[in-house]
């Protein structure tokens, strides 16, 4: 999951490579929501098996309120510090 500065908007993505991924979208890369938005600090994500199973785990969490996804990043995250150096 992708966020903006403030913590605002929230964005989910499925993607086979996540640092390029994450690159693309902090580089503003591809015009879409993300770029719109600024989305662009990393604050969650989940390694699949396959990429068949990350997009039924996309579509499930696509489908959760704002409050689901904020618990996940909360657990995950607490601090919503941008996880990018982290990956790399």
């Amino acid at each position: 999951m992708l966020t903006n500065v403030n913590n605002t908007t929230l964005y989910i993505g499925v993607t086979s490579n996540l640092v390029q991924r994450v690159w693309q979208h902090k580089n503003k890369f591809v015009d879409s929501f993300s770029s719109k938005y600024k989305l662009n600090k990393l604050v969650y994500f989940e390694v699949c098996e396959n990429i068949a199973e990350a997009i039924v785990r996309e579509k499930y969490l696509k489908g959760k309120k704002r409050i689901y996804k904020l618990e996940l990043i909360n657990n995950f995250n607490n601090e919503w510090k941008d996880l990018y150096e982290d990956i790399i």
